[in-house]
């Protein structure tokens, strides 16, 4: 096999279709359909799955293809360092909840890298695709949060999927209002006081379970839900309905502005924040950067 063919196996895995990969590597559906067979007929198995809207990835074929990926840099880095090319574009990518403090270290990793090219992506995502990104090595990390009630679950999943995980820092759970708030004022909060107010939390599309809901602590059987898919759109809903969500305590104003303030939830275990990464790729220079102003960024 090819790294040409490699090439097209992970572009049509990105595009999700042999049509828009036929466009991105400027060669005909038939003979990029035609290169795809023969590569299956060689490994023994599918690595797409066609379907109405295209094609997905198969569970051995997202398998594969992280390997792909691996040889792919490596050959990248091959070519950089020994062909004459010039420096090579950076390329980096982060999965994580919808965290505060992990957008603050993604800053200071772009600012670390402002006289470079780079093309560096940040993935505020669902838990499940968290997972999937670094399994399949499009992304070098994932940060999210393990509890006492989804760690067992969670370390079963990492386990299947290769991966492993380290923690960044025990943190409590906290409260988030708006200034404005009935219990804005309060030194701490529990969970009844709280009842009587909606609370905001982030949906998991498929995955809408406990198991993997992102907030540090999700109270269960609310009487008043609401879910959304966007940071945004929960601080609107936070300064707009007298609305609550739980988080850590780590707010930084020049993201989340003056209006958000945070309580300590009482009678609560701490949470983990953890990064994972997958077990079959080191850890590079730009994930130790990351993971350092990770740290700094839960100390303020």
């Amino acid at each position: 096999m090819t790294l040409q063919k490699m090439r097209y196996l992970v572009t049509i895995a990105e595009q999700g279709s042999f049509t828009r990969a036929a466009g991105v590597l400027f060669v005909s559906q038939p003979s990029l359909t035609k290169s795809i067979r023969e590569i299956e007929e060689e490994l023994g198995f599918p690595v797409f799955e066609r379907t109405r809207k295209g094609v997905r990835v198969t569970r051995q074929g997202e398998e594969f293809l992280a390997y792909v990926r691996q040889i792919l840099d490596q050959a990248d880095l091959l070519q950089e360092k020994y062909m004459n090319q010039g420096p090579r574009k950076k390329q980096y990518c982060i999965s994580a909840h919808h965290y505060s403090f992990a957008v603050r270290a993604f800053i200071e990793l772009v600012r670390s890298h402002q006289d470079d090219e780079f093309d560096f992506s940040f993935r505020e995502t669902q838990t499940s695709e968290i997972v999937d990104d670094v399994a399949g090595m499009r992304s070098a990390l994932g940060v999210m949060c393990l509890n006492n009630f989804n760690e067992p679950v969670l370390r079963r999943i990492f386990k299947e999927r290769d991966l492993l995980f380290e923690e960044i820092a025990q943190v409590q759970p906290h409260v988030l209002v708006s200034v404005h708030h009935p219990l804005a004022g309060r030194r701490s909060l529990n969970l009844e006081e709280l009842a009587e107010y909606p609370h905001v939390s982030f949906e998991q599309g498929e995955h809408n379970s406990f198991y993997y809901a992102e907030e540090l602590f999700n109270p269960s059987g609310h009487p008043r839900s609401i879910r959304v898919r966007d940071r945004a759109t929960l601080f609107d809903l936070l300064l707009g309905v007298d609305a609550y969500t739980i988080s850590n305590g780590a707010l930084h104003p020049a993201l989340t502005g003056t209006r958000i303030t945070s309580i300590p939830l009482a009678g609560q275990d701490g949470v983990h924040i953890v990064i994972i990464h997958h077990r079959n790729r080191l850890l590079g220079k730009l994930s130790r950067f990351y993971i350092e102003q990770l740290k700094k960024s839960l100390q303020v």
